[in-house]
């Protein structure tokens, strides 16, 4: 933790940034790194992007946490069904993939915060609202899965649909 607080406040990232940072190490060095190993890289890599390493003047640091409010009220309430987008990127995402596609039920509105998947590319950070999603077991894994389970995801308004 402390290795991706120093490396995100001298480079000027941020946490999406560090994660998609992680994951852009090539797969041999990504599995004989080890859980800390990948962090280290990861934080020299920012560190070496951001010109923290040769001196360079940085640009001011980002503001702290990613809980950001939003001029627009959220496209979805409590009780309403959403389908989770059928979407892939080469980047970075917080929308996983066993729920793409799928249909589930809205069971909480959160407060807004930044949209990680442009905010690790430097695209901006454009928060939106965020909805905790009920997916039951049997709409992600088939009639297989245990009756009477379910799973619940937080979701980007970008990542949903009506349905």
């Amino acid at each position: 933790m402390a290795v991706s607080i120093v490396a995100t406040g001298v480079a000027r990232t941020n946490v999406d940034q560090f994660r998609h940072a992680i994951e852009r190490i090539p797969p041999i060095e990504y599995l004989a790194a080890g859980y800390y190993g990948r962090w280290i890289r990861a934080a020299g890599d920012l560190l070496d992007g951001s010109g923290a390493l040769d001196g360079a003047e940085l640009p001011p640091p980002p503001p702290a946490g990613s809980l950001r409010a939003v001029d627009r009220p959220p496209r979805f309430s409590t009780g309403d069904r959403v389908r989770a987008r059928d979407m892939h990127t080469d980047g970075h995402t917080r929308l996983p993939g066993y729920c793409r596609g799928r249909e589930g039920v809205v069971v909480m509105v959160h407060p807004s915060f930044v949209f990680p998947d442009t905010n690790s590319r430097r695209a901006g950070e454009q928060p939106q609202h965020v909805y905790a999603v009920r997916f039951e077991a049997s709409t992600l894994w088939g009639e297989e899965a245990e009756s009477d389970v379910a799973v619940h995801v937080d979701l980007f308004e970008d990542y949903l649909e009506a349905a």
